[in-house]
């Protein structure tokens, strides 16, 4: 079995890795939403310039984070498990969102529920 060339597997990576990426961020705003709305008055007291600046920070971190799931994906395309992998690549997707989501809400809380 040959490869497909680099450049065609970066260009499937990036086709599926990039609509990935606006539920991967949909989700991580929505467990940041649901802390900050729970702890509503906590949250409006910790609002600030600073918090907003560390927030747009945490953010990208996580997208940069996101991008870990490229590496893979091409590894994976370049072996001789590329036809099994396009059936379970969601795996790693669901995956990530998961330990994403699971760090976002102990940092989220840590934000917005310990605000005094």
């Amino acid at each position: 079995m040959s490869t497909p060339p680099f450049r065609a597997s970066l260009t499937n990576a990036i086709r599926y890795w990039e609509r990935g990426r606006l539920i991967y961020n949909a989700a991580l705003l929505g467990v940041v939403g649901a802390i900050f709305l729970f702890h509503l008055s906590q949250s409006w007291q910790a609002m600030s310039f600073d918090l907003l600046q560390g927030l747009f920070v945490l953010a990208v971190l996580a997208n940069v984070a996101y991008c870990a799931a490229y590496l893979v994906d091409l590894v994976v395309q370049s072996s001789g498990y590329r036809a099994a992998w396009f059936k379970f690549r969601w795996a790693l997707l669901v995956l990530g969102i998961l330990f994403a989501s699971v760090i976002t809400q102990f940092v989220a809380r840590g934000i917005f529920a310990n605000a005094t």
